[in-house]
This record gives structure tokens, sequence and C-alpha cells, in this order.
């Protein structure tokens, strides 16, 4: 070997690590079809974003140490190859996982029967994740159909202090002492509707696939849709493009945090903060939906208790035009979403009200977000535009239902998708 060629290679590692990402080592035992092929590209076909576990979202026992958890996810394009990324993002201590395997998910806790397949990470069914770290498994040839669930199964050993969850999965987790990876089903599991350590999965896709992001909080988290139903907008997002033949190949990557916001952090870091992982790191971003600043809003009036500075409209619109910038670097056009309203909501005031308008109106300025996606038009009551609509509304007048949310799917036009 060229000692040349190998200092690349470590600092491609090292910079791949700094930026938020996992790169296989050449070492890596790879599949039939490698990711080098040139008609082909990792895309990210689903992924949540990372934050501190708390007590609301600590494991029920029997815990973590020595325990299988087995997650559910709901993917948006397939293919005949995978790989799963795990995260230690908030762990102060490595996180082990002694084996991990996959499967079509059969219902509940069950696997497809004879379906379950092993994960490898450099060829060991193994894997230490340094603190703060994510890893990618190797490539595993896998036949994933798109809009699937895909059940993710792992062994863990050693557990870090601070773990690494997204509470707000709306999907239901199956966590039972022992190891069980390879178990059909595991009906003594105690349930859970979180996900832990589990940060993405890729698939290898024709090089024209590309991912759509949603940068957003609990409106795109999906507060209030059915748990286990993938109700949330972008999973009717990711139905719809499924549904024509031109965007079959356009997977959308839900990146939304409950209580998130763009200036200053809540549940998750804020937005500017976790743009980098959540985003611009993601395999195959080619754009990014942002629908972000209800909270900065609406969370104002107790900010002075946590020596908040409390968020102006001018404040929103620069950390819109910072993630403008930023996103554009790595040539992902950038579409903004308009702050939809929430009259009756325990946030709502006629200072927010009067913000919102103006936020919303720099928003629908051409010249700013590379195109408008008008959110706010498509739930409103016309005859009161300040409330959401009935039939948007989940009763609580700032989250959508179900039905809410296959109207803000539905006001986007599947066109903005085209290579």
């Amino acid at each position: 070997m060229k000692k040349g060629g190998f200092l690349r290679r470590e600092l491609i590692f090292v910079a791949s690590l700094f930026l938020g990402m996992a790169v296989v080592p050449a070492s890596a035992k790879h599949s039939k079809s490698d990711a080098n092929d040139k008609d082909a590209r990792w895309v990210g076909t689903w992924a949540s974003s990372p934050q501190l576990g708390d007590a609301r979202s600590e494991p029920p026992a029997p815990g973590f140490t020595d325990s299988t958890l087995r997650q559910i996810v709901h993917v948006s394009i397939g293919g005949k190859q995978i790989r799963i990324r795990f995260s230690n993002a908030f762990g102060t201590t490595a996180l082990t996982i002694s084996s991990a395997h996959v499967a079509p998910a059969a219902g509940g806790s069950a696997i497809k029967p004879g379906s379950d397949r092993p994960l490898t990470f450099t060829g060991q069914i193994s894997v230490i994740i340094p603190p703060g770290a994510p890893i990618y498994s190797d490539p595993l040839d896998f036949d994933l159909a798109p809009l699937s669930d895909l059940a993710v199964t792992i062994h863990l050993t050693g557990v870090p202090d601070g773990v690494t969850t997204h509470p707000g999965a709306r999907a239901t987790s199956y966590l039972q002492a022992g190891d069980l990876v390879s178990a059909a089903d595991m009906p003594a599991a105690v349930r859970v509707d979180h996900w832990y350590f589990l940060n993405g999965v890729d698939v290898l896709a024709k090089h024209s696939a590309a991912a759509a992001v949603m940068l957003g909080d609990s409106i795109t988290d999906g507060r209030n849709s059915t748990t286990n139903g993938n109700g949330r907008w972008p999973d009717d997002l990711a139905r719809r493009l499924q549904a024509k033949k031109g965007t079959k190949d356009v997977a959308v990557l839900n990146e939304g945090i409950g209580g998130n916001r763009l200036l200053h952090d809540g549940l998750g870091p804020n937005a500017l903060a976790r743009l980098d992982r959540d985003v611009l790191a993601q395999s195959g971003a080619r754009w990014l939906i942002v629908l972000e600043g209800i909270n900065d809003l609406g969370t104002r009036a107790g900010g002075q208790e946590r020596n908040e500075q409390a968020a102006t409209v001018q404040d929103i619109i620069a950390a819109y035009e910072q993630i403008i910038l930023r996103a554009h670097v790595h040539n992902i056009r950038v579409y903004g979403a308009t702050i939809m309203p929430c009259e009756g909501s325990s946030y709502f005031n006629m200072d927010l009200e009067a913000d919102r308008q103006s936020i919303n109106n720099w928003i629908r300025t051409p010249g700013h977000f590379d195109v408008v996606i008008d959110l706010d038009a498509a739930t409103r009551d016309p005859q009161k535009p300040s409330h959401l609509s009935a039939a948007a509304d989940s009763g609580d007048h700032l989250h959508p239902a179900d039905a809410g949310y296959r109207i803000m799917a539905d006001a986007i036009d599947l066109k903005l998708f085209a290579k």
C-alpha cells in the first residue's frame, strides 16, 4: 500500500467523523454489488433526530444492559442493499452493541419467518460506538420494499452514560432481558414508544435517487398522530411520492423534534446547532423543507427564567438565512414552509400573531427560500385565519391530527422534487 494512499484514507475518515458522518473502511467486507457502482448511490430512506434522553424517556425495566431491543421503522424508498446507522451522539461513555439483526416487520414485535439477517461492522458482529459518534453497519444484501416496516433488533451489553433517543417515535419498540436478536416474536417484551440509538437506514439506490429532508418541530415529528399509524405529514408525502412514477426514487427523511426551536435548545438541540448532523450529513440529501419558528415565538414568555434572549422577527429570519446559506453550500435546495396558525392554543397572543404574519410575509417574498410551501394557507380557517381549520386541528389548536397532516402533505407540489 502506498504511504500517500493510506494517509488520504486516514484524513478522509477523520474528516467524516468531524462532520458527524461515518465511513465504512476500505477493509470492510462488502456485498456483491458494491456502493462504488457508478450507477448507484447511498440514499437515506428513514432517519430520526437524536436527542439526549431524560426522565420521561428512560427505558423501562429490565433496562438496556444485557437486553434485546427491537425497533420498528417505516421506510420511504426501497432497495436491494441496506446499511443501518446507530448513534451514541449524547453518550459520554461508549455504547456496545454485541449483535444486531434486521428483518421485515410482521406486526407488533413479530418478524417475517425466515427473514432474519445479521448485521456486521467492518466484518464483526459486534461494535463499540465511541462517545458522541455515529456508526454505520456494513452494507447488507436485503430486499427492502418501499413504504414497508423494518425491524431492527439489537442486543446491548455496554450502555453509555447519557442515552441517545428519539422520544417522539409514535412507534412501539420492544425490550426484553437476554439475547433474543433472532427471535421470531417477543410477546413477553415490555413496550415503549421511543426509539433508542437507532439513527438511520440507507439503501443503495439508482444514481438518480435522492432524499428530501424535513427539518421541523413537533408538527413534523407527528404530535397527535396515531401511534404506529405512520400518519405524520412526511409519511403522507412519502406515500404520494411513491404513487407517482416520476418521484418513486425520492426518499423522505423526518428530522422533526418536539419542542424544537431555531435559536434556543429545548427538548433537543436548536435547529442551527443540529443542521450539520440532521440534514447536511444525510445520505443523498437534495432538498430541505424547513418548518420551524412557532416554538421560538410561543416560548418567549418563559424565556427569562432560562436566561434566554427572546427571539425577534429579525432573529428568526436571520436563522432562516443561515440555514439557506449552509444548505446551498452542499447544493441542497431549501424550501420554506410558512408558520401555521395557533389561536386557541396556550401559545397565542396578538404579538405572536403579528410576528407570525411578518415572518410568513418574508418567507413568501421571492429571493429568500428557493421555493415557498404555504402550509399556513393550506391549514388555516378561511373565516378565522389565525385558527387552524376544523379539518386540520387535532383539538389543541396547535398540532394537526392525522387528517390535518394529510392536508399538509397534499399541499406540497410534487414537481418540486423533479430532478
